[in-house]
């Protein structure tokens, strides 16, 4: 190794400085609220939640589908103007014909305008996968965000029950899959007709307090049943201030409402038992305990018990278009917060039935369900419950660069280890080999690789196992003693070099 490891000439990557912008002229960097960035870890994560639940949406016979980041804003149906600008909720702007558009803000407005529009050459019921970004223009706050990726499974065409207990199952054996052990979640089932039936029975009266009684009980895992109780009746102010009017029920309504959330205790028939003694006789309410008892039948078919998909009344769903059946998975497993204080997950992901939502573009009733899930809160409960798929993200081998001389024949070495199959990189920043060699190991680099003069008259490679470096730097008392042993670094023929970067691979 006789050649100067200074750094390389030239490549400081600043520009001049008559070049460089006055400090005036500088914007901030900084990231939008709501926005967040994500490096490896993450981003690897979700790729292997993806990757692992779009097999099993796949195995049960459902075809993935991609759509657009825009859609007309009339067409998202949950966020219609109401004034000359569409932006309550969503991010929209106007074509150039004039036309509003808006980045969608879930996977399922989507799917009802392309199946509207796709219907008469559509398998008929179409079953669809889909997962991308998804937009909500909305107050950011703590694992609140303004962009988010969802990940969504929806049968479209079909009315029957079986269906909905499908869905269920599929979700059940996708968070599995994900990296969820058996019974440490569970989906929760409700029915919306249920609650309607009780709506009725105490006196709501129009849409806008229907859907206020809903977002209040959607709202019990968070706030409580005394939050929800406020909601109920004439509002509710936040810790921010912001004032959040109620449903306007009357004491004895809000207490009903509340207890019939409570019905849900033991197995799902027993449960369905509990609510016909509370919502018996309303025509609608035994059509939706009906529905329940079908998709009771159907899970038990499929295998899934109770510990893993059960009755809870409590579950409403907040948005205005289910129709039926509604679930909601939950985590079980305990979890812990960035300080390692135990924390309650909640909600790791929703859907339900929507019978109405294709019908505001054809006129005709068409029956729909569906599961959706965030990608990256699954990821953040994968990891506050210490169950995450992907590890930290590792770095290529790095091939030192000693000398600008030598470029050629590093990219040569860095070749042949990649045609191996293996990630390898040059290092092409201008420092010398003591930073050289901090940056593999930032990178959790495997090996570093180091070729000077010595090693390419003798024929040989110096590689450096950082793997072991690292594992045994936590041991380490004497740093004279530990820079003199060189752990992990060997000297070694040119043709060993492939077997023994993977010897390093498969120990690490």
């Amino acid at each position: 190794m006789k050649d100067d490891p200074a750094a390389i000439p030239g490549l400081s990557g600043a520009p001049p400085a008559d070049k460089r912008p006055a400090m005036s002229e500088r914007p901030e960097a900084r990231t939008p609220r709501g926005f967040i960035d994500r490096r490896g870890r993450d981003v690897a994560a979700e790729r292997a939640i993806l990757s692992a639940v779009s097999k099993v949406y796949e195995s049960w016979g459902f075809e993935p589908l991609e759509t657009g980041a825009f859609e007309y804003a009339d067409a998202l149906g949950k966020f219609l103007p109401d004034a000359d600008r569409p932006n309550e909720g969503v991010f929209a702007l106007t074509d150039d014909d004039d036309q509003w558009m808006a980045l969608r803000y879930d996977l399922t407005a989507p799917l009802a305008r392309f199946a509207a529009q796709n219907w008469e050459t559509l398998p008929k019921p179409f079953r669809r996968y889909a997962y991308g970004p998804v937009w909500r223009n909305e107050k950011p706050g703590p694992g609140r965000f303004r962009e988010f990726v969802q990940c969504d499974a929806d049968t479209v065409g079909s009315a029957r029950p079986e269906a909905d207990a499908e869905i269920v199952a599929m979700a059940v054996e996708g968070l599995e899959a994900a990296g969820l052990p058996a019974g440490s979640a569970v989906v929760k089932i409700n029915n919306r007709k249920l609650l309607n039936g009780l709506m009725s029975a105490i006196g709501v009266s129009g849409d806008a307090q229907k859907l206020a009684v809903l977002r209040a009980v959607d709202k019990l895992d968070r706030l409580g049943p005394d939050g929800v109780r406020l909601l109920l009746g004439e509002g509710r102010k936040d810790e921010s201030g912001d004032f959040t009017k109620g449903a306007g029920l009357d004491a004895s309504g809000a207490e009903r409402v509340l207890a019939f959330t409570r019905a849900g205790v033991g197995g799902r028939s027993d449960t369905l038992s509990r609510l016909a003694d509370v919502i018996g006789g309303s025509a609608e309410g035994d059509e939706g305990l009906a529905e329940l008892a079908a998709i009771d039948a159907a899970l038990t078919g499929l295998g899934v018990g109770p510990d893993r998909a059960a009755f809870d009344p409590s579950v409403v769903r907040g948005l205005e278009y289910y129709t039926g059946a509604v679930f909601e998975a939950e985590l079980l497993l305990s979890t812990a917060d960035d300080k390692g204080q135990p924390m309650r997950f909640g909600s790791i992901g929703g859907g339900g039935r929507y019978d109405d939502l294709v019908a505001r573009f054809t006129g005709e009733r068409t029956p729909a369900t569906g599961f959706s899930f965030g990608v990256s809160r699954l990821a953040a409960a994968l990891r506050a419950a210490g169950r995450e798929l992907a590890a930290a993200v590792r770095g290529p081998v790095v091939v030192i660069a000693f000398s600008q001389a030598r470029m050629a024949e590093y990219f040569a070495l860095a070749r042949e280890i990649r045609a191996a199959g293996v990630p390898a990189e040059v290092y092409l920043g201008g420092s010398g080999m003591k930073a050289q060699m901090k940056y593999a190991d930032r990178r959790l680099s495997p090996a570093a690789i180091i070729v000077g003069d010595d090693e390419l008259a003798a024929g040989t490679v110096t590689v450096k196992d950082l793997d072991l470096g690292r594992a045994l730097a936590s041991k380490v008392s004497d740093n004279a003693a530990w820079r003199a042993e060189r752990p992990g670094q060997q000297t070694i023929p040119r043709a060993e070099l492939i077997p023994a970067l993977r010897r390093i691979l498969d120990a690490g």
